[in-house]
């Protein structure tokens, strides 16, 4: 679902957009990632940086939004969202990118076909219950030995997107691994330290799980 605060107001949700699945929140990510003051910067360096730096191979990118985190692998997994949208958008960029019924009918969907699941920016816009189907869904395409790669915003992030409806942080990133056998091995505050977090709304909490052996 890729989230990222505006500048003009970074703390300030834009509420035309409360349904990630609108047209409209599409539009809103297009338009945030395209500023030209971010592109003239490059703002998403080390964003790209530090998720290559975690090498996770071939992707499935659940939550792909626009496709964003895809571009940034060079386009070396698959997406899925459930906003038909953002998965025009993605595939109008080259990316391989699903609606959840697609992927599930695709060639693509075959247990343990993926080196990581990548879910960024998603847990925030969903309830347990929704949270523990998703990765439930979307687990068992990860191969032996392969990994989770899970990012949510910090608290000045969270604040940024009227969609959010619960804050999860690296503690609740850990829970939502170990329900399903997995769990965290490594645990981030990215860019900046953890106290960043709270006035800083490009701060992200960044997990890293591998299955659990004693699960």
């Amino acid at each position: 679902m890729e989230c990222c605060p505006g500048m003009s107001d970074p703390h300030a949700p834009d509420p035309a957009t409360r349904d990630t699945a609108d047209p409209a929140y599409t539009q809103r990510l297009r338009d945030l990632e395209g500023a030209g003051w971010k592109q003239r910067l490059d703002v998403q360096r080390p964003y790209r940086w530090n998720l290559r730096r975690l090498h996770p191979g071939r992707v499935l990118d659940v939550g792909c939004g626009i496709g964003r985190n895809l571009t940034h692998l060079d386009g070396n997994g698959v997406g899925v969202d459930h906003n038909a949208e953002s998965v025009a958008t993605a595939r109008s960029r080259g990316l391989t990118a699903y609606t959840a019924e697609e992927f599930a009918a695709s060639a693509d969907a075959v247990p343990g076909a993926f080196d990581s699941l990548l879910v960024a920016h998603v847990l925030e816009h969903l309830d347990v219950a929704t949270q523990r189907d998703l990765l439930a869904t979307y687990l068992p395409y990860v191969r032996e030995g392969g990994r989770v790669i899970l990012i949510t915003p910090q608290e000045a992030g969270f604040r940024t997107d009227a969609t959010h409806v619960r804050f999860v942080d690296a503690v609740g990133c850990d829970l939502a691994l170990r329900e399903h056998g997995w769990r965290a091995v490594s645990r981030q505050s990215f860019p900046f330290p953890r106290v960043v977090g709270r006035v800083f709304p490009y701060n992200e909490f960044v997990v890293v799980g591998e299955r659990d052996p004693d699960a």
